[in-house]
């Protein structure tokens, strides 16, 4: 049985925006479609079996709703569904173990009928074992698409760039991997960027080795990027792929990229942490701060 995409549904416009991309992913995929509630249930003694039947319904509801959008978006992808007593993190987590990918709104509903300003979303980046994707309340399908020919919003024009994020001190097969599949079942244009640091002359001391002429280390990098890529290069010949290397911080240079993209790729080490989800400042920025929806990566 292939592994389904699965979409966390909580009622929100997020939510509901992500049951959409993960249906058009589903398609592109050949996959299932999964739809999880999940939701936290912690009533008064004298009210619980009330509490809990007006959860069912609430539950019930949102998934209908998802469904129907889900429906008219994709009729043709195959869709179950599941309302499931929480804790959300961990029920979440358990169905993304069976998963292809997860989507999940990357904000969503403040109290106990959703996300916590976003932890629960945070809290499955963190410790999910497979793909994530964070989509935003108003990403539509014609956001995935370059504007027509007049300007316009389109689902008939080609897809927009599939950004990657690679760090050369780190570069991980997984998340190439991930990344250039993408841009293949989208027939879109791959752009894989490395942001380097030009190294500070204040921080030179005996010893040291000192500047090197800035475009002479930028065409290292980029030498260096074209050679991990190349093995992906000869996996998938009909993918684009274009690669840029900047002199920036990481997290703005991902911000740029990203700016009129339809996804970002980052990585996400996985690792055990006593305390609380958490994930590294490149993935945290890439959440908060780009508009196309961001796939983080896990890997060891």
């Amino acid at each position: 049985m292939l592994s389904p995409v699965v979409a966390g549904i909580d009622g929100s416009a997020e939510s509901l925006a992500a049951a959409a991309w993960a249906a058009r992913e589903a398609e592109r995929r050949n996959r299932p479609l999964h739809l999880v509630h999940a939701w936290d249930w912690h009533p008064r003694r004298q009210d619980g079996e009330i509490a809990g039947a007006a959860q069912r319904h609430l539950a019930r509801c949102s998934l209908r709703r998802a469904e129907q959008l889900v429906r008219a978006e994709c009729p043709g992808v195959p869709l179950t569904d599941v309302q499931t007593e929480g804790p959300t993190t961990a029920a979440l987590l358990k169905a993304a173990d069976e998963a292809e990918l997860m989507v999940l709104g990357s904000r969503g509903l403040s109290g106990f009928t959703g996300f916590l300003v976003g932890s629960v979303a945070l809290g499955v980046v963190a410790k999910a074992t497979c793909p994530v994707v964070l989509v935003r309340a108003d990403e539509e399908a014609a956001d995935e698409h370059l504007p027509a020919a007049d300007g316009g919003a389109s689902t008939d024009s080609g897809y927009r760039d599939v950004v990657l994020a690679v760090d050369l001190d780190e570069a991980c097969d997984e998340v190439i991997e991930f990344a250039f599949e993408a841009a293949r079942l989208r027939h879109a244009r791959l752009r894989a960027v490395h942001a380097w640091h030009t190294a500070a002359p204040v921080g030179l001391g005996p010893g040291d080795i000192g500047l090197v002429e800035e475009t002479w280390q930028g065409e290292e990098w980029l030498g260096f990027l074209k050679a991990v890529l190349q093995m992906w290069r000869d996996k998938y010949p009909d993918v684009e792929v274009l690669e840029t290397v900047v002199d920036d911080r990481p997290t703005t240079a991902l911000v740029r990229a990203s700016t009129g993209a339809g996804l970002l790729v980052v990585g996400h080490r996985l690792a055990e942490r006593p305390v609380g989800p958490r994930t590294g400042p490149v993935t945290h920025a890439a959440i908060h701060h780009v508009g196309c929806p961001v796939a983080v990566v896990p890997h060891l």
